[in-house]
């Protein structure tokens, strides 16, 4: 969908604190790596994460959302009884009921007649929350609307460390089990609103979209399990990013040049450097953050984006792309005028 009336006025990130390096995870698996003649060193070798982030026991995925929302509507200075929806997109979540979202709007002190839901769709959430809530916009449903994510990834990665030292364990159930390794924690909230009420804004355009879901088996995932063909949904995922981004050019004109930065989804250095290559993008007009932050899911596209701005890499005026492959398989591509 094309948006006329919908700005982004307020976007924030908080970064978990405690920092874990695969150099540490090595180590915790020097057992099974010899017991597997696997070398020391592949999980960074191979995707060039050199660490990634948890939240200290205790912190639920809710608190994390919380955190970065908070920041949101404070930097914002609206009154938080004008949001009109809160909407939670994160693949970790408090419990199976109630929703995540729920937990979040009664922690934020949102007032009863402000919607709230869960919207589940992988690492591509967060997009998707953006276009439900700017379509709520454009059609005048509410003036302003919250899109949060907060996700901790302590849970799998633990799990998959204890099961990967059984004795029991394969070189098979490394391979399936590797991309659980890579998986980083971190939160971000952003405010919609109608853009009237925030002409100081940033101008959300919309965004683009398709399904390979022929391709659903590719990478399973659970509170404490995952497991991932990682060349197959490479080889899958890129494919279907290179006919998203011909259906944007077709139906927005979309050319590379065009763009003063993309913001992906990032899950290694080897995925960063097929899907740029693929689509003809300079890897100087994408702010990388895997080396340090691992791939954080669906909080990623929002947490780059918001360290970008944050350290002055996009001007105002500039043209950004969003971009995003996710398990199912699915693909969004977005546009801002910052």
């Amino acid at each position: 969908m094309y948006f006329e009336n919908v700005s982004i006025l307020r976007l924030a990130h908080v970064d978990a604190p405690v920092r874990i390096t695969s150099a540490s995870m090595d180590d915790r698996l020097a057992p099974a790596l010899a017991r597997m003649s696997m070398r020391p060193g592949l999980l960074q070798g191979l995707t060039g994460i050199v660490a990634r982030r948890y939240w200290p026991d205790g912190v639920s995925p809710s608190d994390a959302a919380t955190l970065a929302a908070e920041k949101v509507i404070t930097d914002s200075g609206i009154d938080r009884a004008r949001i009109g929806i809160c909407v939670n997109t994160s693949v970790c979540r408090d419990y199976l009921e109630p929703s995540t979202a729920c937990l979040v709007h009664g922690k934020l002190g949102l007032p009863p007649d402000c919607l709230n839901f869960d919207i589940g769709n992988a690492c591509l959430a967060f997009l998707t929350g953006m276009e439900t809530v700017a379509a709520m916009i454009e059609r005048g449903a509410i003036d302003y609307g919250l899109v949060v994510d907060g996700e901790n990834s302590r849970t799998v990665v633990e799990a998959t460390i204890a099961r990967l030292l059984d004795p029991t364990s394969s070189t098979q159930a490394y391979r399936d089990q590797f991309a659980a390794l890579t998986l980083g924690s971190g939160a971000a909230a952003m405010l919609l609103a109608r853009r009237d009420l925030a002409p100081q804004g940033h101008i959300y355009r919309g965004s683009t979209s398709l399904a390979a879901s022929e391709w659903n088996q590719l990478c399973l995932g659970r509170e404490d399990y995952m497991a991932t063909d990682t060349r197959n949904l490479l080889k899958q995922g890129v494919s279907l990013a290179q006919r998203t981004w011909a259906k944007g050019v077709a139906e927005r004109g979309w050319q590379v040049e065009d763009f003063d930065e993309f913001v992906l989804h990032q899950v290694s250095k080897v995925h960063t450097k097929n899907l740029t290559g693929a689509l003809g993008i300079p890897l100087e007009k994408c702010h990388l953050v895997f080396e340090e932050f691992g791939n954080m899911g669906p909080a990623a596209v929002p947490v780059t984006l918001s360290k970008a701005a944050e350290m002055g890499r996009i001007s105002k005026g500039d043209r950004i792309a969003l971009m995003g492959i996710g398990s199912g398989l699915n693909c969004a591509m977005a546009e801002i005028i910052w």
